[in-house]
């Protein structure tokens, strides 16, 4: 089985787990503080805090900036759930907007119809590890005196014009979930350089404690382990060679399946890192991305849909808003995206394999 996605362990990120275990200083500490610095220097921050996962960065950034009962949060409605749920989460309602194809990212042009006096935060997703328009993001969040929250889960080490994303809002989140480009088993991470937002999840994090045992706020145990920063950190050493994998691994995939016209491959747009958390392409045609789902499949490959079911369509999120040109784009999307295995521990031979399939497909198409 050549598998989509896998975390890509070796015997230093081992060695470095086993050592906290040996330490019997196993929770947030030393590590875990370290683990923060370095990433904040990788990131070109002021400040990282460590969080359980991806979706607590969320909502403990929405805390943070301020978010609240009757605050309007604007995220794109093709994205993974916690994107939306944790502004619902926060109190808030989110307001639905459409996407743009060629990334799959928000579309700033949807933004300013999503705006009201009501709106608090908007959420631009750096989606399969291509980064949003952030130019346009910001300039419209700074016109209308918004907060910019980066969602960068699937895009550590993406880059606009050279920075890295997660440097351009007033906070970001990120996760380590065994997917993404480290891990630290579950995990996440909230980068700003704000002191303010940097303090409250800090408190929030740790159960509102201002010290040890005086509670200033009621918040959550929402750390990090020694044993998992021991990890993030021994893989944070290797984030940009694993990343450069995922880039040369991608442009096998681009090479060879530039002929194959049914199929609409990433792009990368000039300026841009794409670091390619998915490589996730489009396949032309009603229903023949589930016919190719299941030709792969059944030759050992295995594939995922990120994502089959568009947020205004999550009955759990009945109550969001949405844009009056919400969403035909993103509905197209779930229909057509398919993605292909990419991740560090594959061969340039397994792309091809998985490449030769997929024209094979084709080809066997009446």
């Amino acid at each position: 089985m050549i598998r989509v996605s896998a975390p890509h362990i070796t015997e230093d990120d081992i060695e470095a787990v086993v050592g906290v275990l040996r330490s019997g200083m196993l929770a947030f500490g030393r590590v875990g503080e370290e683990f923060e610095k370095q990433l904040a220097r990788y990131l070109g921050v002021k400040h990282v805090v460590t969080v359980s996962n991806g979706t607590a960065a969320l909502y403990l950034s929405l805390k943070a900036l301020g978010v609240s009962q009757g605050d309007e949060v604007v995220v794109p409605d093709f994205t993974f759930f916690a994107t939306a749920s944790t502004a619902l989460l926060a109190g808030a309602t989110p307001v639905l907007v459409d996407i743009e194809l060629e990334t799959y990212t928000i579309d700033p042009d949807q933004l300013h119809e999503a705006i009201s006096g009501k709106t608090k935060v908007v959420v631009p997703v750096h989606l399969y590890g291509h980064p949003a328009d952030m130019d346009r993001v910001t300039e419209i969040a700074s016109e209308k005196h918004l907060h910019v929250l980066e969602d960068c889960a699937q895009a550590l080490g993406a880059e606009i014009r050279g920075r890295k994303v997660g440097s351009f809002g007033h906070a970001a989140a990120f996760s380590f979930y065994p997917t993404k480009s480290i891990t630290t088993g579950e995990g996440g991470a909230v980068a700003t350089d704000l002191d303010s937002v940097a303090d409250v999840v800090r408190l929030l994090r740790n159960h509102g404690q201002k010290s040890r045992y005086y509670h200033v706020e009621i918040g959550w145990n929402m750390r990090i382990t020694d044993v998992q920063a021991a990890l993030g950190l021994s893989q944070l050493k290797r984030l940009d060679e694993m990343n450069e994998k995922r880039r040369k691994l991608a442009r096998v995939y681009l090479e060879e399946l530039a002929s194959v016209s049914q199929v609409r491959l990433p792009i990368e747009k000039p300026g841009v890192k794409h670091v390619y958390n998915l490589f996730t392409i489009w396949v032309e045609g009603d229903g023949t991305r589930d016919k190719l789902a299941k030709y792969l499949r059944d030759r050992g490959v295995e594939i995922a849909i990120h994502y089959p079911t568009p947020l205004h369509k999550q009955p759990a999120l009945a109550g969001a808003k949405k844009s009056s040109s919400c969403c035909p784009n993103s509905d197209a999307a779930s229909r057509h995206v398919l993605s292909l295995p990419l991740h560090p521990g594959l061969s340039e031979s397994d792309v091809v394999t998985v490449a030769k399939l997929v024209k094979s497909f084709f080809s066997e198409l009446p």
